[in-house]
């Protein structure tokens, strides 16, 4: 294992913001409903805050998944197996990774993934050194689109896709059943997938999870714009908009929006889009699942239910998946 020191030298790093990612950025803001992707989240003031959102009281999503894997580990690890490579889709909190690193037998590699290269670097550097015998591989890449794993140095048995934090529910039904389809194209013959989904409850509870008293979801999707000025040559005024989260019952989401405060028009490198005082842009949604659904929607794209775990409340489930 590479000191680390070095260990930057090991990242594999796939391109920033291209000109595609210029075009649908463009198209979102001009749709009758203006959307951002939640990618642009993940910078790394954007990633150090959904750290500090994960230690807040009402945000009782982290801490019940946390419960639920230190109880079930054991079984985690013997269902994923000896000589696995762990590829982990948007490395956020090492909290949940660790516990999966200490459980897990003759691991091949630990290949996290991120759009955030400063926070992923941090990340990988620290688990480098707290588990000298794991081969960490960080790779820097949009990774909703399909990308090229590095080759460990130990052949693994099979790949596992992990994907914590119920983050599947941040897309649209359409773009997550993109997104099962690139896990099961990077887990490859006899993989699997762990992950996490947040499961239906009542509307107090899920929007206290968003709104919370600090502000600090609130800063979170402001951050939003200031990844897009630096990262797209933007000129949004921050100032200029405030935080909303609700939920849509019809539709079983969380909706977060930024809200104009005034008629403005905002230039994007060559572009500009006018946005007119009370509109909403839409940043994220967090669909929340019921298990037979989600069963379903991850059948489409081959995979097959094997085992879940939820809390005694049911309010969180993690899910264990293989793929032929």
């Amino acid at each position: 294992m590479p000191d680390s020191v070095e260990h930057a030298a090991y990242l594999t790093e796939q391109d920033d913001a291209t000109a595609d990612e210029f075009a649908e950025l463009i198209d979102g803001l001009n749709q009758p409903l203006k959307t951002i992707s939640p990618k642009y989240f993940y910078d790394e003031r954007g990633s150090q805050l959904f750290e500090r959102i994960t230690e807040l009281p009402e945000y009782y999503l982290t801490r019940t998944e946390l419960s639920i894997m230190d109880r079930h580990i054991g079984e985690m690890a013997s269902l994923i197996g000896p000589t696995a490579s762990l590829i982990e889709f948007g490395s956020g909190s090492s909290q949940k990774i660790r516990i999966l690193l200490a459980h897990l037998v003759d691991l091949a590699a630990y290949v996290p993934v991120d759009i955030s290269r400063e926070h992923l670097v941090a990340s990988a550097d620290a688990l480098a050194a707290d588990y000298p015998d794991i081969e960490v591989l960080p790779v820097a890449a949009d990774f909703t689109q399909p990308f090229e794993l590095p080759g460990p140095a130990v052949m693994p048995v099979r790949n596992i896709v992990y994907f914590p934090g119920s983050t599947i529910g941040n897309f649209s039904p359409e773009a997550a059943l993109d997104l099962l389809e690139v896990m099961h194209h990077e887990a490859g013959t006899g993989g699997g997938l762990l992950i996490g989904i947040d499961l239906r409850k009542d509307r107090g509870t899920l929007e206290r999870a968003y709104n919370d008293a600090g502000g600090v979801t609130a800063e979170f999707n402001l951050n939003v714009l200031t990844h897009l000025n630096r990262a797209f040559g933007a000129d949004f005024d921050r100032r200029a908009f405030r935080h909303l989260a609700e939920y849509n019952d019809r539709d079983g989401r969380i909706e977060m929006y930024l809200v104009s405060e005034k008629d403005q028009t905002v230039s994007i490198g060559n572009a500009k889009v006018a946005i007119a005082a009370g509109e909403r842009i839409l940043t994220e949604h967090s669909h929340k699942y019921d298990l037979q659904d989600f069963g379903a929607m991850t059948a489409r794209v081959g995979f097959r239910p094997v085992r879940h775990w939820t809390d005694a409340d049911e309010m969180f489930a993690v899910c264990f998946f293989e793929r032929d």
